[in-house]
């Protein structure tokens, strides 16, 4: 075991082997005694930290949209909300491809069904109101405020907003993470760039300034991306 290891405490271990086992594995092999396997500890740890792999699996969906409100953190803000709009949706799509496992788990997906709790409520990872999932998800609702705030769309709800272009990103994520775009040579410039251009100027954007918004934000965010792939290569 490093040294790094041992000075982590062991809710962290747990959490941090249960995600590596999903990006290696996927869901299948995660197990209590395969998670404390990968975490240096022993099988009893899962239930005495956190009760159970239920309760494991919901640290480790708070601990992806923990994540996700960080990639949401550090894309830079500019004067146009729909190019940052648009921005954070092209960092969703990146950071599920990124996570695709880790993805699928945060939203209560294939594998909930298997470890879901028995206790008769309703698990945050399904009605999504962790306060994890909501830190996440304000940046969204946020975006949206900006939308509404700066006349670029007609006046509506932000909150209302952000639950169908949430609904909208969702659902072409996990088209994508499917296999359901695999004839599309850049999948986030010829699917999903159009759907939030077609979003807000069903919401009464102008579509010129729209296009332009969404050329914007693909410009930069393949510049950043370049950028990162650069630094990686030079490391």
């Amino acid at each position: 075991m490093t040294a790094a290891a041992t000075q982590t405490d062991p809710r962290t271990r747990l959490v941090e082997a249960t995600i590596r086992l999903l990006a290696r594995t996927g869901p299948s092999e995660v197990k209590a005694r395969t998670v404390a396997s990968e975490a240096k500890l022993s099988t009893m740890g899962v239930y005495t930290y956190f009760g159970g792999v239920p309760e494991l699996l919901q640290a480790v969906a708070d601990e992806g949209f923990n994540r996700q409100a960080m990639v949401f953190a550090r894309l830079p803000p500019s004067d146009d909300p729909m190019a940052d709009l648009f921005a954070m949706a092209l960092a969703c799509h990146d950071f599920a491809r990124r996570n695709p496992h880790l993805y699928d788990l945060m939203f209560g997906l294939s594998i909930h069904g298997r470890y879901s709790p028995s206790r008769g409520e309703v698990s945050p990872i399904l009605s999504g109101q962790s306060p994890s999932f909501r830190m996440a998800y304000g940046y969204l609702v946020h975006g949206c405020a900006r939308l509404v705030d700066g006349k670029c769309v007609r006046k509506a709800a932000p909150d209302l907003l952000a639950l169908q272009f949430w609904s909208a990103l969702h659902g072409f994520i996990m088209l994508d993470l499917g296999g359901h775009f695999s004839q599309v040579a850049d999948p986030a410039a010829e699917v999903l760039a159009p759907i939030c251009v077609n979003m807000v100027v069903g919401l009464g954007a102008k579509r010129d300034k729209a296009d332009a918004s969404a050329a914007s934000a693909l410009a930069l965010w393949t510049a950043s991306q370049s950028e990162k792939n650069s630094k990686a290569r030079s490391k």
